[in-house]
Formats: structure tokens, sequence, C-alpha cells
């Protein structure tokens, strides 16, 4: 039985962007997964970030931030910031996405690791010292704020009245519920004593300049990360309707803020953000364009559906599995032979009182989009995490091939039951045919890949 695929190093991350891609039709599990490798090499932050990099202010420049990819934004700001010119700040990454190069070499802005999806006191403890890091700043100052994906998490400073307990069972909750990455946010925001723009307010009367990896939907600045250092346009009444949209169960101190408006966020227009600066470095977009170029190199055509899909991951594979099976079998909407990306962030919504098995919305994806495709000849199929870890697992995704229903099968498994039990790892470790990535120190959601052969 096949083995998961080691990570990638650094090196092999640069040879996906400027090397040979194995060739489609001799090897398919291979061209995804030179595709994956495009998507996530496309997204280190070193190149991106040098063309929107402000110049060194009269007083200090202080870097904070957040998210998967705070550690390698650290250290890409690092090695670009003049080394005569005084540097230093507090980031937090997920715990084991320091990489081994940073680790052995600490710069001039701190990092440190937290617990993700869940927050731990340890994220808690960072966002209590950035905000420290950041009062007492004055108008010669500069703030670079490094934010991505991961950062709501990573950042869990309860409000007012709340408690970290509090704070990861609303968290926990959210993650079980269905709920869109910017319907979380926004409850996220609305009991934060950090997120949803009250960072940026105390570092007033400092400039920030945010430099964002978006992993989000529309890439909208506010959202990414719960928008430490935006202004928040939405309400403690619209946070109140998700969670009752949804059922979420909270503390009387959250329920209590949120209907009386206690935990109201800075908005738009407020002064505290005059003079502010907000880059998006690296994008969905911009990855799947990434992709699609490089499948164009080894001479298969590419069509992008979207970067910005949502819904629930079984049934955004059965409208992929559609497309497929229509390019596979009529030659249309596509000629044969090509592939078909698409990005954003699904979901998986587990029931009330179920007890979900182990997968992430890719495996679940690729799971739901075999049982459509029943075997269909010629498909092969990649949907990973850029971030290398689907839903909370060591996996970023699995591959999907023709016979992957048949092997299932041999292997005693009934995958539709599986799919029921949302167990989708499951299945993709017994047959082989997980995708371990290992930490990619970037984060720019999704990438699904079917290729038709």
């Amino acid at each position: 039985m096949p083995r998961p695929q080691p990570a990638p190093t650094s090196s092999d991350r640069c040879d996906a962007m400027t090397g040979t891609i194995p060739a489609p039709h001799a090897d398919p599990r291979g061209f995804l997964r030179a595709l994956f490798d495009v998507a996530v090499a496309s997204a280190q932050p070193l190149h991106a970030m040098a063309p929107v990099l402000p110049c060194p202010p009269r007083g200090r420049t202080v870097v904070l931030g957040a998210g998967k990819a705070a550690a390698s934004m650290a250290a890409a700001l690092d090695a670009l910031w003049p080394s005569d010119a005084p540097l230093s700040g507090l980031v937090v990454t997920r715990y084991g996405y320091i990489p081994d190069a940073v680790r052995a070499r600490p710069g001039r802005i701190e990092v440190v690791e937290a617990a993700h999806p869940v927050p731990d006191a340890a994220g808690a403890s960072a966002a209590r010292r950035m905000l420290e890091r950041a009062r007492g700043l004055t108008c010669d100052d500069l703030v670079i704020a490094l934010i991505s994906g991961g950062g709501s998490a990573l950042l869990p400073l309860p409000a007012p009245g709340l408690t970290l307990a509090d704070k990861q069972a609303i968290n926990r909750a959210l993650l079980l519920s269905g709920a869109t990455i910017a319907e979380m946010n926004c409850v996220r925001k609305h009991l934060s004593a950090i997120k949803g723009g009250h960072l940026a307010a105390a570092c007033a009367p400092a400039r920030v300049v945010t430099l964002l990896i978006s992993d989000v939907p529309g890439d909208d600045p506010a959202v990414i990360a719960s928008g430490p250092t935006i202004p928040d346009a939405s309400t403690c009444a619209d946070a109140l309707d998700v969670v009752r949209r949804y059922g979420i169960d909270l503390p009387s101190a959250a329920r209590t803020g949120l209907e009386r408006g206690l935990f109201e966020t800075p908005k738009p227009g407020d002064p505290a953000f005059a003079a502010h600066a907000v880059h998006c470095i690296a994008t969905p977009r911009m990855m799947l364009d990434a992709v699609a170029a490089a499948a164009r190199s080894a001479g298969i055509a590419a069509h992008v559906l979207g970067d910005d899909i949502e819904g629930e991951s079984r049934d955004v594979a059965l409208v992929h599995a559609s497309i497929a099976r229509s390019v596979a079998r009529h030659g249309a909407p596509f000629a044969r032979p090509c592939v078909i990306l698409s990005g954003g962030e699904t979901t998986v919504t587990v029931a009330s009182g179920c007890t979900p098995g182990r997968g992430g919305r890719g495996t679940e994806f690729l799971l739901s989009l075999s049982l459509a495709l029943q075997g269909e000849p010629g498909i092969w199929a990649l949907a990973a995490d850029t971030d290398g870890v689907d839903g909370s697992e060591d996996n970023a995704g699995a591959w999907l091939s023709p016979d992957l229903l048949d092997r299932a099968a041999g292997a005693g498994l009934r995958p539709r039951a599986i799919l029921e039990a949302h167990d989708a790892y499951s299945l993709f470790e017994a047959t082989g045919d997980l995708l371990v990535s290992g930490p990619t120190y970037t984060n720019v959601n999704d990438l699904r890949a079917i290729l038709v052969l």
C-alpha cells in the first residue's frame, strides 16, 4: 500500500515553481502533487512582501502578527528590513509552524506558538503581550501587522467578563456548526479584546501597515484572522444573529454583552485608523492562477471555476463531479484533457449530538466526489488545504483515482457509511491516498484540482 508523501523542503517548493511538472498521462498523481507544491510555493511571503514594505520611520518599528504564516512572514520581513534600522516585535503561529531555519537562528522578531483551531493559554498570553507592546507608541512609530489565516484561534483574548474556557467552548461549537468563516469570525470579533480592530486602536497614534495572506473567500481584510487591525462594520446584533441561526450556546456573560452592545468593535471612520495601509500579498486567486499556469506549461488546459467557493463539502463535490463527468463523456464545457481548479472554503456540518469521525473538508469533498463519479474512467483529483492541515488531522488532503471505490471495497470499507460519519480520513488512510505535506508555513485556503484525461 502506498505510503503518505513526505513533506516537501523549501528547495522542493522552489523547484515546483521553476522545474518540470510530471507528465499527467504518465503520472497523474505526481502531476497533481506538483500542482499542490506550486500552490504552496506561490504563497510564500518573501518576494510578495518586498514591493509593499514601508520605509523605516523616525521612531520605532514594531511588528505584531498572528496566523499559520506568521513565522515565515516575520522571517521574510526581518530579511528585507534594513539591518541598520531598528526592528522588534512579536508574532504567534500554530504549534509546529516555525520553520527549522527560524528555530535555529531566531531573528529580531520574537515568534511564539499556540494552539489551533481550538485556542489555548499560550495564545491568550501572546495576545496580552501584543496589546502591551502596542500601548505607548507615538506618531513617529510604525507598526507592521503580519496577519494570515488561523489568527482568530491564535489570538484568543476574551472580552471583559469572559474566560478562555468560554472562548474554547464557543469556538468548538462554531467549528461544528457549518457556519462560514465570515460568520464564525463575526462572532469571534465581538467576544474578543484584540480582534475586530481592537489591536490597531491600541496602537494609536502610531501608523499601522497590515500585510495579509488571505485564506478567506473574497479576501475581505476584516474577515482574515478576524481583522485585529481592520475596522469592523459588523455589529453585536450581527454576531447574535449568527449565534441564533446556528444554535450556538453562549455563556450568560457573552449573551448579555452582545445583547447590550457592550462588545462593540471599532468602526470604519474611526480616527484610530487614519493613514493606515492594508496590502494582500498572497490570495487564493493568485495561488490558482499560478497553479493554472503550471498546468498549462505541462501541456494541459486549466480552467478555474472560482477562488471563493463555499457550501457543504459533500454538496460542492456533487457540482464538481457533474462538470468532470460532462467533460469526460461529452467534451463540454471543456475539452479533455484538462484540469479543473477551484478554491475557497467549504464546510462540514456535524449534527447536534453526533460524534464525528476523523477528517476535514478536503477528504470529505473527495469521498463525496468519488461516490458521485462511481469510478468514471480517466478522472483523478486532489483536494488539500495549502496550510498543510485538513481540518485538525495530520494530512493536507488526499488523492482520488478512478479505482478508489474498488480498492476501498477490497479493504472491507463502506464509503457511504464513512461519509455519513464524517470519517473520510480513515478511508483515505486505509487506501494509502492521504497527502501528508507537513507544515507549509503559509495559508491561502483550499486547492481542488480535478484532472480529466
